[in-house]
Order: structure tokens, then C-alpha cells, then sequence
């Protein structure tokens, strides 16, 4: 931290020249832009050979929590928040423990897990469902290894009592692939009549739901209960009216917020001035999203640094020494 320079004026800076990696998302969603936004804002206070280069994954995004973990890059960016501890005791979905992953913090998005079904079935609830067995094609991610969304929905089928065996039983079959748009386009265009998906602040979602394509289930409180359990997720309503044709509320699986992981050896210096810039530059990323209302928009906003610093997982040092000198924590 002696390299640090702290000006109330012109911020924290560094005089070295640093080279990062990050790791965002596939190439077009969150992740990247949120990457994007660090690295102008790092660089801007850094030496003047400063660059970062912003790989994409491949998978379902385990992977670049395990890049960080073993030392092959700096920064990579996960959700759901709620499911991360399990990366570092290497629980459910996590076949190793990564015990050196620390936060720098925490990006809201307010996000949900939900089941939807053509209305062709008259199915209004998950009770109906298993009480009428129909061969559905259900659309959603792989359950690969690496895709958080894929595990989780495994998980929740089967806490409903509807297992990816069970839907098969009944002459069923999944559509499967990594990313939820690929999913979504599966229901689209008739392949599908029924998914399984979050991102469901996303226009593809409410093009679905608006036009009565599918109609959601309410998730059961004691599948919601078992999933909080197992996946450290909870439950999370979405309001009646959140899409037109939503008139009551319903109940959801959370799937909320996006936290920026570093190992426990980044630099002190380095990991302060990273979330000195995820605090006081925020106004730079939420001005991306500001067209877009806040309960809608893909990063909730605006963005409140004592939630950031509430993280579900370990801090890294210097981004609890950042906080708690800023009386955020």
C-alpha cells in the first residue's frame, strides 16, 4: 500500500504499469461491460504501460472462478451471489475448494429463477404438474459442471418433486444450451413449451410472458425452503404487474447479484484502487443503464456502496481496509 497515492482531489493512483487479466461473461451480457468500465477506470490511474485484457468463457462460467483460484487470471465476475461460498469449501456444484477467492464486492441485480409452460396445459402450479405428467420440451442451460444456471435448475426441479429423470419418465426431453437467450429462442420458435431460466428483467422474458407464449409457475414455499438450504438461495418475489399479464404475485428462487472475485495475494494496492474504482467511479456504469428503469434494468441501480461491501464471501484485505475507511462498513 505504500505505492498508493490518496488525493481527496484526484482520487487513489498508482505509478506502476500494471498488466490484468479479467474474465466477463460470453462476449455480449454484463459481465463484459461491467469489466470494460474497471479497466478505463484502473488505467486511468495507473502507469501509462497499464493494460487489461478481457477474456471470455466458453462454459457456464465456473471456469473463470477457477482461472482466478489458480493464479491464470486477476479478476472474474460470478452470480448468483448467494450460491459463491460454496466455490471455496468446493460444496454442490464446486469439485474443489478454492479457498484464495476473495470479493471486492458486490453489483446488485435483482433476479429471479422461474418455470413457465404453454398455456396448451392448463397448468397453473407445480402440483397440477406432477399431477398431470405432460411430455414436455423444456428449454434451458446445460447442467454441464460450469453452468450455475443449469445446476440450479436442476436443483429446483427437483425440489418441486419434478426431476430432469421424472420430466423424462413422462415422455419429456430438455433443449439445452449455455447461454438464457439460446434458451429463450428455443421457445421462440416453437422448439420448445416450457423453460426453465432467469434474466428475467430481459426483453426476451417479457416478450414471452406479454404474449401469453408461456405462463410462470409459483415456486413452492417448502421447494424454496430446501433450496435456501442447499444452495444458500432464497426466495425472492416478483410483484404482480412486473409483467402485464402478471396479476398476482409470484413466488421465485432468487438468482441476485454479481460479485467482482480476486485471489487473496492480489496486491493490496492493486485490489484497493480496483474497488476504490467499483465505489467512487459507480456513476460511470450506472449511466449505461439509466434509459432502462431500475426494477428492470440488467444492473439494479442505484448502486449503494454498503451493500457492495456486504458480501457473502471473504472480502479481500485491502477492499475491507477500503470500505471501512470510507464508514461503509
Amino acid at each position: 500500500m505504500d505505492k498508493l497515492s490518496i488525493n481527496g482531489d484526484r482520487g487513489v493512483r498508482l505509478p506502476q504499469s500494471y498488466n490484468l487479466k479479467f474474465i466477463g461473461d460470453w462476449g455480449g451480457a454484463n459481465f463484459h461491460r461491467i469489466c470494460a468500465w474497471l479497466t478505463q477506470e484502473f488505467c486511468d490511474r495507473t502507469g501509462p504501460q497499464s493494460r487489461t485484457s478481457i477474456t471470455s468463457i466458453r462454459g457456464g462460467g465456473l471456469e473463470s472462478l477457477t482461472q482466478v483460484e489458480d493464479g491464470e487470471a486477476d479478476l472474474a465476475i460470478a452470480t448468483p451471489a448467494g450460491l459463491m461460498p460454496q466455490a471455496l469449501t468446493g460444496d454442490g456444484l464446486f469439485k474443489r475448494s478454492m479457498p484464495h477467492l476473495r470479493a471486492l464486492g458486490v453489483l446488485p441485480q435483482n433476479d429471479r429463477l422461474v418455470m413457465a409452460l404453454h398455456p396448451k396445459y392448463g397448468i397453473k402450479t407445480f402440483e397440477e404438474l406432477r399431477a398431470e405428467k405432460p411430455a414436455l420440451r423444456i428449454a434451458t442451460s446445460v447442467d454441464d459442471g460450469t453452468n450455475y444456471i443449469g445446476h440450479v435448475t436442476s436443483k429446483f426441479l427437483e425440489a418441486h418433486g419434478v426431476s430432469r429423470a421424472t420430466i423424462e419418465s413422462w415422455g419429456g426431453k430438455f433443449l439445452v444450451a449455455q447461454r438464457p437467450e439460446q434458451c429463450i429462442a428455443f421457445v421462440e420458435n416453437g422448439d420448445a413449451d416450457a423453460i426453465v431460466q432467469e434474466a428475467i428483467m430481459t426483453p426476451w422474458w417479457r416478450g414471452l410472458i406479454d404474449s401469453t407464449t408461456v405462463v410462470p409457475l409459483p415456486a413452492e414455499p417448502e421447494a424454496l425452503e430446501s433450496l435456501r438450504q442447499s444452495t444458500g438461495l432464497g426466495t425472492n418475489i416478483l410483484p404482480a404487474g412486473f409483467w402485464d399479464t402478471l396479476d398476482h404475485d409470484l413466488p421465485a428462487l432468487d438468482f441476485s447479484d454479481f460479485i467482482v472475485f480476486v485471489r487473496d495475494d492480489m496486491a493490496e494496492d492493486v485490489a484497493y484502487l480496483l474497488t476504490w474504482c467499483l465505489v467512487e467511479t459507480r456513476h460511470m456504469i450506472e449511466a449505461q443503464f439509466k434509459h432502462i428503469p431500475p426494477g428492470r434494468s440488467p444492473l439494479s441501480y442505484p448502486l449503494d456502496p454498503r451493500k457492495m461491501a456486504q458480501s457473502p464471501v471473504p472480502l479481500h484485505r485491502a477492499a475491507q481496509k477500503y470500505y471501512a475507511q470510507a464508514e461503509y462498513i
